[in-house]
């Protein structure tokens, strides 16, 4: 049972899929639930997109289950599976006019005239193209086209919405907008929603749940504040925004060692004094304001080089008594106040809260 005791939606036991010697999908299983934003993430080749076929019926799976609204679906053709898909390459009859490629559904339902006509034209009011019912593809931009896509997929009122990278191919200002209306629209219809992306800032800002994939298994499956705060393992730390490493090696219970310093860090998950270990911060996280040396986990650094981002500064960090570099986010607001320039030195915190230790 899940969210306030209800079944889930979608419930996939021990999918495993193999291409020859490949396995793609390696004993998968993960819930989903009604009305939730689900986000596959990870690398080219991580399984999300095989995956996500699996679902779809494109790809059958070579073992495991796929239970969709208390139905067994896991051999059934795509055509008798409930589901919307949206592919990257929008994927719309070019013969055909707007109006016609998103009745297409409709019209092999066997609806009536009228039926499909009111569906239509509700679905592009929806998607913001009232007026273009009568265009063909090829005089739509490439959002617009999308959007014609969506409302093609939503027209037979599916269960289940599949997206397949739906906005890798527009330029980054369309695709921003567009997420905002995908996320929109979503919360309206209250539609149960898979989307595949390798694009993290995507994934953080649309999903209810992230499913971090990586060599055909899940590292982990969490909220966006989850994934990006606690992250499970060294590779979504890495893959998940930007992150130090730092070599290091257990001291003693809730303390490490890195470059001959110690420092208190919260959660070491059990591991034994003398474990080699690798501690992660966010650059973010690295404290800067009201530190002294006598702060807890602080020591001085000289600023080495700054790169100016827009609304801060990425700076790279030289502990002044030898150990690893570091990486830190200061603010404008910071740079001005501090007169941060390189050649500066300065104490620095790593908040114990805010770091994170793996056993190597």
């Amino acid at each position: 049972m899940g969210v306030n005791g209800q079944p889930p939606y979608l419930s996939i036991r021990h999918l495993t899929k193999r291409f020859g010697s490949f396995t793609a999908l390696d004993d998968v299983s993960l819930d989903v639930f009604a009305r939730e934003f689900v986000v596959f993430l990870g690398p080219s080749g991580c399984g999300k997109t095989t995956l996500l076929r699996a679902i779809a019926g494109l790809d059958i799976q070579t073992a495991g289950t796929i239970h969709q609204d208390g139905r067994d679906v896991s051999a059934l053709p795509p055509a008798e599976r409930d589901f919307g898909i949206v592919f990257q390459s929008y994927a719309l009859f070019p013969n055909l006019t707007v109006f016609d490629n998103v009745g297409y559904g409709l019209v092999s339902r066997g609806k009536s005239r009228a039926e499909i006509q009111a569906r239509v034209a509700e679905l592009l009011a929806l998607v913001g193209l009232p007026d273009s019912g009568a265009k063909y593809p090829a005089q739509l931009s490439g959002g617009q086209q999308q959007r014609v896509a969506l409302a093609r997929a939503l027209a037979i009122s599916p269960g289940l919405l599949l997206l397949d990278e739906p906005l890798s191919a527009l330029d980054a200002r369309v695709r921003q907008h567009l997420r905002q209306e995908l996320k929109d629209l979503q919360r309206k219809l209250g539609i149960t929603t898979i989307m595949v992306t390798h694009d993290q800032e995507e994934a953080l800002a649309l999903a209810d749940r992230i499913v971090v994939m990586n060599h055909g298994v899940i590292d982990q499956v969490g909220t966006p504040t989850e994934i990006y705060r606690k992250p499970a393992s060294p590779f979504v730390a890495d893959f998940v925004g930007t992150m130090n490493f730092l070599d290091a090696s257990v001291a003693e219970p809730g303390t490490v060692a890195i470059g001959g310093r110690r420092f208190r860090v919260e959660g070491l998950n059990g591991m034994t004094p003398g474990t080699a270990a690798t501690v992660c911060i966010r650059p973010e996280d690295v404290k800067t304001r009201n530190v002294e040396l006598s702060s807890e986990n602080a020591l001085e650094v000289e600023v080495e080089a700054l790169e100016f981002l827009g609304s801060f500064a990425r700076a790279r960090l030289a502990p002044t008594g030898g150990g690893p570099d570091l990486v830190a986010d200061f603010s404008i607001n910071l740079l001005r106040d501090l007169k941060v320039e390189p050649g500066l030195k300065l104490p620095v915190a790593l908040p114990p809260d805010r770091l994170r230790a793996f056993a190597k």
